[in-house]
């Protein structure tokens, strides 16, 4: 438990200040509140632009964590601390770029990767500005910025920084789905190539709201089943491989949901986000916000040997499938799955009635006592 405000001077009228209330962590959303949230957040924007501009931002927390040499966990962590921060903040009222480096600053330390403000705006400054990052003459190719412009920048860091903390009630565990990739695929019994291949959907699934709303077990076992319905579309008359087999295991119901605790419904929807994020790859190969081929070699090379080049982030390489290959085997996909849930918002309250009261409102204000509590109702207290 985390406690703010408390300290802060009365206003002119006590009776003025809001009640002294608890804010409890909830560490993953169902499908209808993340809706809710998006729509109420997305303000004028179409879907595709919002999409668009979650995507120019993960691309950016790609292209700056990968820079400094951060590891996976650190910038995934902070693509979905991205996305978390706009379920409760309009897009309009920040930009990507402070809200991004904001996340990727809070990220480093929930996994021990501390960074300073100013080193990581000072990388990020090469990833903005290419062309004078080329002209520098420093080491590293750090771009020479008026310290005005630098500080400035670095206190907005630190004011979102703050709101970015508040939306996670300064709760700084994480849990990630990369090692359960690889423990569920050893013991699914699948193959080396598939379980690299399900690493790097997993990967790509940060760029997506997949990690807000599926624990990592559930994501891992979605990216396995991308990876396999991916590699059975490669070669379609190979019906006795790996990827058949646990394509069919994993996209009927039985014994295995009970097993590895998750359910094949929400494995289909996970599919079908990465397919779509694959798709809009597909269909404008030059964005470099393009998630990468998770079949072909890494383009971020290890920052123990090499480094982006000053000029920005690498070309990618392009995405292997085309566009119409994706979306009949999503049109197959949905003719064959499960029903759909009814949605099944958080104790069982409607998202409005749960999230639009003091508990939003207040997010960012130093009014009145806040106790930021590291669960959600009904688990606090029960070792929380």
């Amino acid at each position: 438990m985390y406690t703010a405000g408390a300290m802060d001077p009365p206003g002119p009228s006590t009776s003025q200040l809001p009640t002294s209330f608890s804010k409890y962590h909830h560490p993953y959303f169902t499908p209808a509140e993340v809706e809710y949230f998006s729509e109420r957040q997305r303000g004028k924007l179409s879907v595709s632009q919002e999409e668009k501009a979650r995507q120019q931002a993960c691309g950016f927390i790609e292209a700056v964590g990968s820079k400094i040499g951060f590891p996976r966990k650190t910038i995934a962590t902070a693509q979905s601390l991205y996305h978390r921060f706009h379920l409760f903040f309009p897009r309009k009222d920040f930009s990507y770029h402070d809200v991004s480096l904001a996340a990727l600053y809070v990220s480093t330390k929930m996994h021990d990767t501390l960074k300073k403000p100013r080193e990581i705006l000072m990388v990020s400054y090469a990833v903005r500005f290419p062309e004078l990052a080329a002209k520098s003459k420093s080491m590293g190719g750090e771009v020479d910025m008026d310290p005005i412009t630098v500080e400035h920048e670095r206190q907005r860091l630190l004011a979102v920084e703050r709101l970015v903390l508040e939306t996670i009630c300064f709760n700084f565990t994480s849990s990630l789905p990369f090692p359960y990739v690889i423990k569920l695929g050893k013991k699914l019994g699948v193959s080396k190539k598939l379980i690299k291949f399900a690493w790097r959907l997993t990967v790509d699934s940060h760029r997506t709201l997949v990690p807000l709303m599926y624990p990592p077990n559930t994501v891992a076992l979605g990216c396995i089943y991308t990876a396999a319905l991916l590699s059975t579309m490669e070669s379609p008359s190979s019906s006795d491989t790996d990827d058949c087999r646990i394509a069919n295991l994993l996209k009927e119901k039985g014994d295995w949901e009970r097993t590895y605790m998750a359910e094949a419904e929400d494995l289909e929807e996970i599919v079908h986000v990465l397919i779509d994020l694959l798709m809009q790859a597909a269909q404008n190969p030059s964005a470099n916000t393009s998630p990468r081929t998770p079949s072909s070699p890494s383009p971020h090379p290890s920052p123990r040997s090499q480094h982006y080049p000053s000029s920005g982030p690498p070309h990618l390489p392009p995405i292997p499938y085309k566009s119409e290959q994706l979306l009949q085997l999503k049109i197959a996909m949905r003719e064959n799955e499960h029903p759909s849930r009814p949605p099944r918002p958080l104790s069982g309250s409607d998202p409005i009635a749960m999230f639009s009261g003091n508990e939003v409102a207040l997010l960012g204000k130093n009014e009145g006592t806040v106790r930021f509590l590291f669960g959600p109702p009904g688990v606090v207290g029960h070792g929380v």
